[in-house]
């Protein structure tokens, strides 16, 4: 069910408003009135961005120092709400220079309006793409004096555009040098119990692309998930060796993706926008490869005193390393004196975190590195509670390897001049939620 907004307004943080259209006639006019009594003023502006009164819904949310409020008068899809808003005030920040704020606002009435009759009608939304509306809403926004952005020139073709299928990218682009970059980004979830055991483990990552190429180019990507080595099996009639097969959890793609292809032959298939872009997400929840185990002995010697050994070991190949890898670890917040030994890195007491905090730089794979520590503590007779050994946590980055095990097989670039293309391909692996319980 789309959105069906009766209205949307804009309004500064003391309830003016700014700007508004009504796109239906089920609701009065008054009914900002109603969103200033009683959620402003009441101050539950941040317990919910979604509230009932007198039959009608309200979603808002705050951008900068102005709240958007779409007034729906009956049942209406929240998250597409949302994202219209999302995406609205991606397109007013392309035609303001990067600012969207109540000034904005105030030099921008006229454009605004207009913006507003393109992107929903009679409530519902329409095309938000700053691409596009260019095309043909040409007017220039009064941009920030602060802001350095420089503005998109139009290009011709606005209706081939606007109707035909390549809707993300305009005609006519010509690169002296046709490369293509893809960064494979990953980050690790993972809560490990003091002796190692995972007890919750799982990898979100996404595909960025950015693309410099000529013309309208069709682009091929494998991977080596195991619902496209299969039907590569299938179509082949036998295996092929492309190394693990993994399966992909809750995977989204851009709006580029050719889906109908996806469902048939199993490969991306892409007609690509110019410059940078997400091409998809994925999650991991089995066979995931553990860059680092931490295996962590903490003694408590009486009440003034503790002995803290931590071994952090990279699991990752010999030629690769971690670079940025900090590790923190816990202690009581009576901590009056500190004693390090390291094998690698530096190390010191953090009180603004109640943390040792171990830096390492750089961090070779299929090695392991110590640290041992004497915490003296203030003996208190104040303090009855046991210290409750909060997770060590750790922060990393590997490049060139992937928790997942996700690979690209092949990308293939396909333009009917058929010029030549490089390709850039790279992997990381950061740190998500990496905790450790001691």
């Amino acid at each position: 069910m789309p959105v069906a907004a009766s209205a949307i307004y804009f309004l500064n943080l003391r309830g003016d408003v700014l700007i508004n259209r009504l796109y239906r006639d089920d609701v009065g006019g008054n009914m900002v009135d109603a969103f200033r009594t009683h959620i402003m003023q009441t101050k539950e502006l941040g317990t919910c961005p979604v509230r009932q009164i007198g039959g009608c819904s309200f979603f808002y949310m705050r951008i900068s120092n102005v709240y958007i409020v779409i007034v729906v008068s009956n049942n209406a899809n929240v998250a597409c709400a949302f994202k219209f808003v999302v995406e609205a005030v991606a397109l007013f920040r392309s035609y303001f220079g990067g600012a969207f704020d109540e000034d904005a606002i105030r030099n921008n009435f006229v454009l605004i309006y207009e913006l507003l009759d393109e992107i929903m009608d009679f409530g519902y939304p329409q095309n938000l793409s700053p691409e596009i509306l260019k095309l043909y809403i040409t007017q220039e926004g009064v941009r920030s004096p602060f802001s350095s952005k420089p503005t998109d020139r139009p290009v011709p073709n606005a209706t081939l555009q606007v109707t035909g299928a390549v809707g993300w990218r305009r005609e006519g682009l010509v690169y002296k040098k046709n490369e293509v970059f893809l960064d494979i980004v990953e980050s690790v979830n993972l809560l490990m119990s003091s002796k190692g055991s995972v007890l919750r483990c799982d990898v979100t990552g996404k595909i960025l692309m950015k693309c410099f190429l000529s013309g309208m180019p069709d682009l091929k990507l494998g991977l080596n998930d195991k619902i496209g080595l299969e039907k590569e099996a299938q179509l082949k009639s036998r295996p092929t060796k492309s190394g693990k097969s993994i399966e992909l959890d809750d995977v989204t793609f851009h709006q580029c993706v050719n889906l109908t292809r996806f469902n048939s032959e199993k490969t991306v298939s892409f007609v690509p926008p110019d410059g940078e872009f997400e091409l998809m997400k994925y999650r991991i929840t089995e066979g995931v490869n553990l860059p680092f185990k931490v295996l962590p002995t903490i003694k408590e010697l009486g009440r003034s005193r503790i002995e803290v050994n931590v071994k952090v070991k990279s699991v990752f190949g010999a030629k690769m390393f971690a670079l940025g890898v900090v590790v923190k670890i816990p202690v009581p917040k009576q901590t009056a004196k500190t004693n390090f030994t390291v094998t690698s890195g530096r190390a010191k007491y953090n009180a603004s975190v109640d943390s040792l905090v171990w830096k390492i730089r750089k961090f070779p794979g299929q090695t392991e590195s110590t640290l041992s520590a004497e915490v003296e503590l203030i003996s208190t007779t104040t303090e009855k509670k046991s210290w409750t050994r909060p997770p060590i946590q750790m922060e990393f980055q590997v490049p060139m390897f992937t928790a997942s095990g996700l690979r690209v097989r092949f990308l293939k670039v396909w333009e009917k001049s058929g010029y030549n293309t490089v390709e850039w391909v790279r992997y990381i692996t950061k740190a998500g939620s990496y905790e450790i319980r001691c």
